[in-house]
């Protein structure tokens, strides 16, 4: 290998003009030095050499800190971005104690002030008795960026485009996924206000198509628990030693005059077809959450949380109704196996007056469910193709009803419940690249053949 005798010298104008002090100063020291040494009995002759390697160090410390200064005031910095590649990255980073953020003047150039990342996926899937409805599609497109302002307050934010096109006339949306400032108040306590995502269950906060199983995110944390499920307001979130996340918060909630008995949307997630995301959000009732996640034992997360609030936001016709989701969830990572499970449920009082008058107006109306609830449970193994690429074989099999029950319309009349319905999806998925992956799998969908379908996906995060 080549060596270089003489580094190079700093390119910044003013580093140039500080080196060249620095070295005049080296070259006065030795004319003057010299004399004395050659007279000098060896023991001094040592003991003056070490007195000036001395020097030399200190010198050589304040060079490194002049160099440093200036590459913070540098302009021409480079961007960084942070990411997650898998379901067990995301729990440890849950786990990891609340690092203290670095004040913009002392960060280096290798950690800038403003951060960037993002993640996306693509899809195609296939119904199995219906070949002819396979669709392809860019489903998500989503860039962030995060800037520390000082050495305790930053700010998270998130663009998302899906399916590629957003207008009048084509299926897409452009949204504001995320978009919060965040306090640290000490080293294991933070703050966090405007629009964030609410920590409930194993996907909301870990969503990135890498951090998750199958080509699409499970059916019970979508249409039990919406995702992507975010709100506005204030939270506050904290570490202890022992591995214990605690979350609490005042935000933004439901509004049942969203509710379309037209459509199917209910249906599909009762908490789906009636949340805000901060769009001209109605508040004249806010909800409350509380949420915990223990990993204080390797490999384990164990977790609950509950979110509870006015749905009528005080509106003719409404009054009465509330809103509460609850949810318990484990994750366990023995060695190569990563085993999850999670149970969901969902009750929103105070609807009969709401379903009596869409009954009224609508025929065969899509009424508000009283009760709905689901649960999964999912074997993952993680093995290796090849030397490098992670291979990963999983299975889930999950139990839903997103109307459960409904409340009496009055006279003794009260609307007949869905029935249960049972998912199984199996599928493999290959990181061919550190955080891009590719999957593939099957959903056996209960209710007939022609819900089935057969999925391949394309996702990555940075």
């Amino acid at each position: 290998m080549k060596r270089t005798l003489m580094p190079d010298l700093p390119r910044n104008p003013m580093t140039r003009r500080n080196f060249g002090l620095v070295l005049s100063l080296l070259l006065g020291l030795f004319p003057a030095a010299m004399p004395v040494q050659a007279a000098a009995s060896a023991p001094d002759l040592e003991a003056r050499v070490a007195a000036l390697e001395a020097e030399l160090q200190a010198l050589k410390a304040q060079l490194a800190l002049i160099q440093a200064g200036g590459a913070a005031r540098s302009t021409a910095t480079p961007v960084t971005g942070v990411a997650a590649a898998s379901p067990v990255a995301a729990a440890a980073a849950a786990a990891a104690p609340l690092a203290p953020m670095v004040a913009t003047a002392d960060v280096p150039a290798s950690r800038p002030a403003l951060s960037w990342f993002g993640y996306g996926e693509l899809n195609y899937t296939r119904p199995t008795d219906n070949p002819a409805d396979a669709r392809a599609d860019l489903g998500r497109f989503v860039i962030g960026a995060g800037y520390r302002f000082d050495e305790r307050t930053r700010l998270q934010s998130e663009l998302e485009i899906e399916h590629a096109v957003s207008s009048a006339s084509d299926p897409g949306e452009v949204e504001i996924e995320q978009a919060y400032i965040e306090r640290e108040l000490n080293g294991a306590a933070r703050l966090h206000a405007g629009l964030f995502l609410i920590p409930s269950g194993l996907l909301n906060e870990n969503h990135e198509p890498t951090r998750y199983y199958g080509v699409f995110r499970n059916i019970v944390e979508t249409a039990i628990i919406p995702s992507t499920w975010r709100e506005g307001g204030v939270g506050f979130q904290g570490n202890t030693a022992g591995g214990l996340r605690w979350d609490a918060g005042l935000t933004t909630g439901f509004d049942l005059s969203k509710w379309d008995a037209t459509s199917g949307k209910g249906v599909e997630s009762p908490l789906g077809s009636i949340h805000q995301e901060l769009a001209l959000a109605r508040a004249a009732q806010l909800s409350v959450y509380m949420a915990a996640n223990y990993t204080g034992i390797a490999g384990l997360r164990l977790g609950a949380s509950i979110f509870s609030g006015g749905a009528s936001q005080r509106q003719a016709g409404l009054a009465g109704s509330h809103l509460s989701l609850w949810e318990g969830h484990v994750r366990w990572q023995p060695g190569a196996w990563e085993l999850s499970a999670l149970y969901a449920r969902g009750h929103i009082a105070g609807t009969s007056a709401l379903n009596s008058a869409l009954a009224a107006q609508v025929a065969d109306a899509t009424l508000v469910p009283e009760d709905f609830y689901g649960a999964y449970i999912e074997a993952a193994w993680r093995a290796r193709a090849g030397r490098s690429w992670p291979f990963t074989p999983f299975a889930r099999v999950e139990r839903f009803n997103t109307a459960a029950s409904y409340a009496d319309l009055g006279a003794g009349l009260r609307p007949l419940a869905r029935a249960d319905q049972t998912a199984y999806t199996a599928g493999v998925q290959l990181e061919f690249a550190p955080g891009v992956i590719f999957k593939t799998d099957y959903v056996d969908l209960s209710g007939g053949s022609s819900a089935d379908r057969f999925d391949l996906g394309l996702g990555y995060e940075f």
